[in-house]
């Protein structure tokens, strides 16, 4: 099989990832799959793979974020509560799962608790904004094992 900029009259390896990253993702698998490991783009392909470990982080903490702005609501708006928030918890806490048994070291991030409190941080942020709950707590009230238990909903505020 031919390489895209052969076929395509494109510009190869740095000039390609700057102008098409399709084309140049299939080139480099072509370069890589023929085994013409000298005339792969290093660079870029390493921050790539970078880019691919960010993301899953991402992922997770947006996840995470959404999830307990949810228990946030949950506690703080026992009048509003419905089946949509029961949802969105369960569907979060379920992705959230899912995504922890395909990536296990993303372990590590839910034990860091900087990362924690910039997730509750983002949770807050959105949650006000949307909810105009004033008063939070600075810090998240509740154990990473309560968040992600399946069964576990925070008590309504008086």
């Amino acid at each position: 099989m031919p390489l895209s900029k052969v076929s395509a009259g494109l510009p190869s390896g740095t000039g390609l990832y700057n102008t098409d990253i399709i084309a140049w993702t299939r080139e480099q698998v072509s370069l890589l799959r023929a085994g013409r490991l000298s005339e792969l783009d290093i660079d870029h392909i390493a921050e790539e793979i970078e880019d691919v470990g960010k993301s899953e982080q991402r992922e997770l903490a947006g996840r995470m974020a959404v999830l307990i702005a949810h228990l946030i609501k949950w506690q703080y708006q026992p009048q509003r509560r419905g089946h949509s928030w029961q949802y969105t918890i369960r569907a979060q806490r379920r992705a959230i799962a899912l995504r922890i048994e395909r990536t296990p070291s993303l372990k590590v991030m839910l034990r860091n608790a900087d990362w924690r409190e910039e997730i509750w941080s983002d949770a807050i942020a959105a949650t006000s904004a949307e909810a105009d709950l004033e008063d939070l707590p600075l810090t998240c009230p509740w154990t990473l094992i309560q968040v992600l238990d399946s069964d576990w909903l925070p008590p309504a505020v008086p």
